[in-house]
């Protein structure tokens, strides 16, 4: 009986694994912008790593610091030295769910609006992030867009121009084309 229980359970558990679908991308984008009216402060990162689960809409992204380019090579030094740390810190991570997956046809061609909770850590620090944005399904591969802004000083960031040539709230923007 234990057998045939342990059997039924591990067949019930098999089947949930084999109805998900994770999809993945090793050159998801992620921009930021710290521009003011003094300093364009801008970069984007074309490296990113993300998974996400069809069923249940968990979503992580992972990107190295140091893999974010700007126009003016000495505000990139500047960034990953004096800033960002990335010597000592070099990844940051979102780690959350799209709450409303349900709502996405996986199969069907169209644009979804989601929302995103989850927890962004950088340069040590984690705190919560909720987000909106769109999934695009088109031939069943999903894009998502979005984006959302975070207080520097929130992440333990600081530096002399924070406030001045470098905005004290960050808008960052993703996009993602899964496999």
């Amino acid at each position: 009986m234990n057998k045939l229980i342990f059997s039924l359970l591990l067949t019930a558990v098999s089947f949930t694994l084999h109805a998900q679908k994770i999809y993945v991308t090793k050159t998801g984008q992620i921009k930021f912008n710290a521009s003011t009216a003094l300093e364009n402060v801008a970069a984007t990162n074309n490296q990113v790593d993300s998974k996400m689960v069809d069923k249940t809409g968990q979503i992580v992204f992972s990107a190295l610091i140091k893999s974010f380019r700007f126009d003016n090579q000495l505000m990139e030094d500047h960034f990953n030295e004096n800033y960002l740390e990335s010597s000592k810190i070099p990844k940051a991570e979102f780690k959350g769910f799209i709450t409303n997956a349900s709502t996405i046809n996986f199969s069907k061609d169209g644009k979804y609006p989601i929302n995103v909770d989850g927890t962004l850590s950088l340069h040590g620090v984690s705190q919560k992030v909720t987000a909106g944005g769109v999934m695009t399904i088109q031939g069943g591969k999903p894009t998502i867009t979005g984006s959302f802004k975070i207080k520097i000083k929130e992440y333990g960031i600081t530096g002399l121009y924070i406030g001045e040539k470098i905005a004290s709230e960050v808008e960052i923007t993703i996009n993602c084309e899964y496999e």
